[in-house]
């Protein structure tokens, strides 16, 4: 059996005020022929598919029909899990309809998912709470899921009878996970765990959470599940959360992968490569995964410059990527200097000034303050004092304005 992992879509994210449709359009696209090319058996999306509660119209769409075109009519089941980012209910919503394409959502760690069979021939046959069987198309072996989304703590309590622990949280989950194992998970069939879960091997570092992630939840003041905690009958753990690609662990008698989000969101993630997963597995046996490079989305990339020669012809040489600049300047920049660098490149985010000689500079400017000059040329020279660099036009027609609403 071949599943295909991927995780952390987060569809509607804008880096700043650059939206990120196009590209979340063309890795969708790519993961749909990825799975369609390896001819995979099932697709698992761990969590994160919007990056809000109440995401845009145009996420949605993808959403719904990246997710159907997945499915191969009907052929595939794309199996998809609440994130911390998604609305367990908005999730769960489309399911009856979903249902009938071969999608199966789950928004809560006790989510149950409605027996049903298509006329492919997928089924799910057996189902409980954080548990389901299907039977795939053209295989007699049974693909076994264990299901858990995230859940905060009001979730924790309701759906795993969690009161406020670290140990306890790690305790309840190992619990149900080899309750429903030793129930449902024999070796005649292939066995996975579903989660967005902040999991580490014992011992190991925390590693960092995505900038501007909304994190874990902290219970007892720690975020991590241990691979320990996961059932020996599991071969392969699909993780969404954490945006690096990696394996946790490694243990000797199962997988535990992160896939990683598909495109880089925030520029902590600048030079990442991207991917999703391609997991080969057969009953009783240790999974295989293969790691597949997603190359859709933009690189996002960090270049100090030594002043604006150097700046200017780095963005020459690197049109097609969203940067983050750091100039290094002995005068602050001026406004035709940064029309000058957006003429150059399209995709600078942000301008980081780093100017050598700020306080002699910026000194010099008090000594020559002067009342007598005009509002807007004092708004000018206080901004370049506490800013770094000069206004731009559109603040400075909104300060117009509100100068003349002032003076009437």
């Amino acid at each position: 059996m071949k599943l295909l992992h991927t995780s952390d879509w987060h569809l509607g994210k804008r880096l700043d005020d650059f939206s990120r449709l196009e590209e979340q359009q063309a890795v969708m696209s790519e993961i749909c022929d990825l799975a369609e090319r390896e001819q995979a058996d099932a697709v698992l999306v761990a969590g994160d598919l919007f990056d809000t509660f109440n995401p845009p119209t145009e996420a949605v769409d993808l959403l719904y029909k990246t997710l159907k075109r997945l499915t191969n009519n009907g052929r595939r089941p794309v199996i998809a899990i609440a994130g911390n980012h998604d609305s367990p209910d908005r999730i769960e919503a489309p399911d009856p309809l979903a249902r009938e394409c071969g999608i199966i959502f789950a928004g809560y760690p006790n989510s149950v998912v409605a027996p049903f069979e298509l006329e492919t021939g997928l089924k799910v046959t057996q189902s409980t709470d954080g548990f389901l069987e299907i039977k795939l198309p053209g295989t007699a072996v049974p693909l076994r899921i264990l299901l858990t989304p995230y859940a905060n703590e009001y979730r924790l309590k309701t759906c795993l009878g969690l009161e406020n622990s670290e140990a306890e949280l790690r305790a309840v989950l190992q619990q149900k996970w080899n309750e429903l194992a030793s129930r449902f998970c024999d070796q005649r069939g292939v066995n996975v765990l579903v989660s967005h879960l902040f999991m580490i091997k014992k011992g190991d570092e925390l590693p960092e959470e995505p900038l501007d992630e909304k994190p874990i939840l902290h219970v007892g003041g720690a975020q991590a599940i241990y691979t320990e905690n996961i059932p020996a009958q599991i071969q392969h753990t699909a993780l969404g959360h954490l945006h690096r690609m990696h394996r946790v662990g490694p243990a000797a008698n199962h997988s535990a992968w992160y896939s990683g989000s598909p495109l880089s969101y925030s520029f902590a993630e600048a030079n990442q490569r991207k991917y999703a997963l391609l997991v080969d597995v057969e009953p009783g046996k240790a999974a295989v995964v293969s790691e597949v490079e997603l190359t859709k989305g933009k690189k996002l990339l960090r270049k100090r410059a030594e002043g604006m020669d150097d700046a200017l012809q780095w963005l020459s040489e690197n049109p097609d990527v969203l940067v983050e600049l750091t100039l290094v300047t002995d005068s602050f920049l001026t406004a035709a200097e940064r029309r000058q660098l957006s003429a150059v490149h399209n995709g600078i985010v942000v301008i980081i000034p780093e100017v050598t000689n700020a306080d002699e500079l910026v000194g010099r400017q008090q000594k020559q303050i002067d009342l007598t000059q005009s509002m807007e040329q004092l708004f000018r020279d206080y901004f370049r004092h506490e800013k770094g660099q000069e206004p731009n036009d559109e603040l400075m027609n909104l300060f117009t304005e509100l100068l003349a609403e002032e003076e009437q």
